[in-house]
């Protein structure tokens, strides 16, 4: 049975992480995760992606028996796989919203930053302890965490190990909602479900923009803005949203 897997429905890939009983996330499962986001972001009937890991907990992070085997040499060779795999989830040009149930702990925290929307349940913990171990995060904790959160509270969270609850982590920007636990998979659909029926390019456009954006400087950011608004000018989906606007009022387009 494979430990990650992609399910689509009515335009919606869910990405499902299926290790029992914490989702640790192993060598296989990163290698996995990489193909599969690449495979979410090249298939047409992907309009949305989920990230999900079951009722009971999202990743509990890496898998420690596995990495107490490895070696330097053996994690400089591994490290730039474990990030690419995260860095393909972040790329996938569709909206990504993480489902996040139980615990969401070092590179399972670091999967839900590379989400761009994070449905949290009322229970949920997360954070980065890998301090405790002796070392720091490794699949881009230090680089998101603080683009998400900003330095001060991602050092705190680095510095100290600790986890935080849903409600701080609401409060800090680790989470963008806390609904109840049972409700978290459904409420990520409903996410998922009205933007896969939008305008797919004008999507990507959104968040390559955003995201090449906050990677350069104002100026930069808004030539990159510009070239992506112009651009669709070229596209089907403005001519039918901008008719659609003016002969029967906002919000009613059918997009393709």
């Amino acid at each position: 049975m494979a430990t990650v897997s992609l399910e689509v429905s009515g335009g919606v890939g869910t990405i499902r992480l299926d290790r029992p009983p914490m989702n640790a996330l192993d060598v296989s499962m990163q290698d996995l995760l990489r193909d599969l986001a690449q495979e979410a972001g090249d298939r047409d009937d992907v309009r949305a992606v989920i990230l999900y890991g079951g009722g009971k907990s999202f990743a509990a992070g890496a898998d420690i028996k596995e990495m107490r085997d490895m070696d330097h040499a053996a994690m400089v060779v591994r490290s730039r796989a474990l990030q690419e795999a995260f860095t393909a989830v972040a790329r996938i040009p569709k909206p990504v919203v993480a489902a996040v149930t139980g615990y969401a702990l070092g590179g399972g925290c670091e999967l839900t930053l590379c989400a761009d929307y994070r449905i949290a349940a009322d229970d949920a913990k997360l954070g980065q302890p890998e301090i405790l171990l002796g070392l720091i995060p490794g699949a881009g904790g230090t680089q998101r965490l603080a683009r998400l959160v900003g330095p001060s509270r991602a050092k705190d969270l680095i510095f100290t190990g600790r986890s935080v609850k849903a409600d701080e982590a609401l409060a800090i920007g680790l989470v963008d909602r806390v609904v109840p636990a049972a409700d978290v998979y459904t409420e990520a659909q409903k996410w998922a479900e009205r933007l896969a029926k939008g305008p797919a390019l004008a999507l990507r456009a959104a968040k390559e923009a955003v995201d090449a954006g906050l990677e350069t400087d104002i100026e930069s950011g808004l030539a990159i803005e510009r070239t992506w608004f112009a651009g669709l000018f070229a596209t089907e989906d403005r001519e039918r949203g901008m008719r659609s606007f003016v002969e029967e009022g906002p919000g009613k387009a059918q997009f393709r």
